[in-house]
């Protein structure tokens, strides 16, 4: 049995700008059927998922087919990409992360090294939509807000439960 905390959670919902190219993608449909509201646009990069809201763009694509188009022609559309969106993240995604996919991380990595642009490696559709919900959510002004101040809150009780804090307390009674 489940126990419930008598607080139900809102639903998240976001608008979402993804490339034409991923209108008929999975991904796409996972995000409708949550309620997102998705719009589609030919002027954002192939492969682009944007959540404006948050100040995230997300570029997709499948490992196996950046081994097939060449290194070169992908460097020069993550380098537009990142040139374009301040906060953006490279999702790889492949069925197993084998060697040769691990390789093409690493010079992707190792190109763009100290930019702004992150990596991560995913299995599948499924993955995929969590992990982008999830930086996009947290990433989003109510929510990034709301962070802010539960660690602030933490952090002081952290402080104000510590021996340490307790005895500089007793000390400095002892010296008033």
């Amino acid at each position: 049995m489940t126990e419930t905390s008598g607080q139900e959670q809102s639903r998240w919902i976001t608008t979402v700008i993804m490339s034409t190219a991923l209108q008929n993608h999975e991904i796409s449909t996972v995000l409708q059927r949550q309620q997102h509201r998705v719009r589609y646009s030919d002027s954002v990069e192939p492969g682009s998922v944007i959540f404006s809201l948050s100040g995230v763009a997300f570029m997709l694509s499948d490992t196996q087919d950046l081994l097939m188009t060449g290194e070169e022609e992908f460097s020069q559309r993550i380098q537009k990409f990142k040139s374009i969106h301040r906060n953006s993240f490279l999702v790889l995604s492949a069925a197993l992360h084998g060697p040769e996919e691990w390789n093409v991380m690493l010079r992707i990595q190792k190109r763009f090294l100290g930019s702004n642009l992150r990596i991560i490696p995913v299995h599948n559709s499924a993955e995929t939509v969590k992990l982008m919900l999830t930086i996009a959510k947290i990433t989003s002004k109510p929510q990034a807000n709301d962070i802010r101040y539960k660690m602030a809150m933490t952090k002081a009780q952290i402080i104000e439960s510590s021996p340490v804090w307790k005895m500089l307390q007793e000390y400095q009674l002892q010296w008033n």
